[in-house]
């Protein structure tokens, strides 16, 4: 893992007062050898014809754009636009918000974290992606009513006890905007309320009519907390189907991780990506920094279990480490698993660096969609498969939580049968332990 600089703790501000200040000056005894992440150029309006030829040429988005319309995955000229204006706007929101998670990674501290009611960790950046995602989607003027799926909500910070952490990540906000490239020339300055209100727009419960954004600010919030892997996981639904997933994934090195992430890193190639799925159109990925170009991906061709890398949840918390280990026995499996945290697996998955994802929560636990709706397509349009254990595709159109059968694996058109058949085989056999 790369090694990340050390923060000082924010200073508490007023929003004028982070609107006059440098965002340098947000943090108290700024060490001048650090710098707040840049993002690349967004645009603020809903993007034309014109504007997407631009950013063909200088943009982030426009190089995801022109990747897509010349990759093999490409259709017709109209299919090749299908999607393009949602596209931009999302990588452009998951650069801006993964600028703050990286700011905020750097230096957390204790008393920017809280518990949700189910024991998991919610940080400053947690709400603070939130809020750029959703003010940054809606500054690109996308048709129709805006309505946003997401993890977080303001209670915690709406209460006598919240407020100071509501003003820490009000200012954090507001200095990550005026440090971007492009949206710091709007000189937006958010308010608390309008914190809040941005938090609370992923209040909508989704569904199967309509377009819904769906958006995990921070997946994988322990690997967050530890300094290890995490990922901006936003997604599009439309009628119910995912259309667009976008993967932003800082810590994840350039290189495959199939032989494990410290060795991925020590290779020296660029670290964070940043992948792009749009239904019909393929998988690309690029770096988050913009050094590395636009390249289309594609899942593992592995055709022999025994040979195939798998990989899972990092904490057995989240995954049944004891039922993968069984069922990669069963299938041969030789190389240890490689565990990360969050949808960073799917990102890695579709680049081939792994051939197999299992998934296996604890009895009671609930999927939620923002869990696996941008990562999900990702490696589909990758080429892969992804399903429950009874071999059903996941259905996002039923609300804030996927009904599912027991787990979610995936892996290749040719192991799939195979995986499926053992998986299916091990909890039969499990069954009558937990009767």
């Amino acid at each position: 893992m790369r090694a990340l600089a050390t923060l000082p703790r924010p200073v508490a501000a007023t929003t004028a007062t982070t609107a006059a200040a440098s965002p340098r000056a947000f943090f108290s005894g700024f060490r001048p050898s650090v710098v707040l992440p840049r993002v690349p150029s967004a645009k603020p309006l809903r993007l034309s014809e014109r504007q997407r030829a631009e950013l063909g040429r200088s943009g982030a988005g426009g190089r995801h754009t022109r990747a897509m319309a010349s990759g093999s995955a490409a259709g017709s000229g109209s299919a090749a636009a299908a999607y393009a204006d949602e596209v931009v706007a999302a990588e452009n929101a998951v650069r801006l918000a993964c600028a703050l998670c990286e700011t905020v990674q750097r230096g957390l501290k204790a008393e920017e974290s809280a518990s949700k009611s189910d024991e998991s960790p919610v940080t400053i950046a947690d709400y603070g992606s939130q809020v750029l995602v959703a003010w940054a989607l809606q500054q690109h003027g996308l048709p129709g009513p805006f309505s946003m799926v997401a993890e977080e909500d303001s209670s915690q910070l709406t209460t006598p006890g919240g407020r100071s952490m509501l003003q820490r990540i009000t200012a954090l906000v507001n200095a990550t905007i005026a440090a971007s490239a492009e949206w710091g020339a709007l000189g937006v300055v958010l308010s608390e309320g309008e914190v809040v209100a941005l938090i609370d727009a992923g209040a909508a419960q989704g569904g199967k009519s309509g377009r819904h954004w769906v958006l995990d600010p921070i997946d994988g919030t322990r690997g967050f907390m530890r300094g290890d892997q995490y990922a901006v996981a936003l997604g599009l639904l439309d009628e119910g189907e995912v259309v667009v997933g976008v993967l932003g994934c800082p810590n994840l090195p350039s290189a495959s991780i199939a032989r494990g992430v410290e060795a991925a890193v020590a290779t020296g190639q660029p670290v964070g990506c940043v992948f792009s799925a749009v239904r019909g159109r393929g998988t690309t990925v690029q770096a988050l920094d913009g050094s590395v170009p636009t390249q289309h991906v594609h899942v593992s061709t592995e055709s022999n279990p025994a040979s195939a890398i798998f990989c899972e949840s990092y904490e057995s918390r989240h995954s049944k480490h004891t039922l993968t280990a069984s069922i990669a026995q069963a299938l041969g499996v030789v190389a240890p698993p490689v565990r990360i945290d969050s949808q960073a697996k799917y990102g890695a998955m579709a680049r081939g660096d792994a051939a197999i994802y299992m998934r296996f929560p604890l009895d009671g636990y609930r999927e939620k969609i923002w869990d696996h709706a941008a990562g999900s397509l990702v490696i589909s349009e990758a080429g892969g498969k992804v399903c429950d254990a009874a071999g059903q595709p996941l259905d996002f159109s039923r609300g804030r939580f996927l009904d599912l059968d027991t787990g979610i694996i995936a892996t290749n058109a040719t192991l799939m049968p195979v995986l499926l058949s053992t998986v299916q085989s091990a909890l039969k056999r499990e069954a009558p332990l937990q009767s």
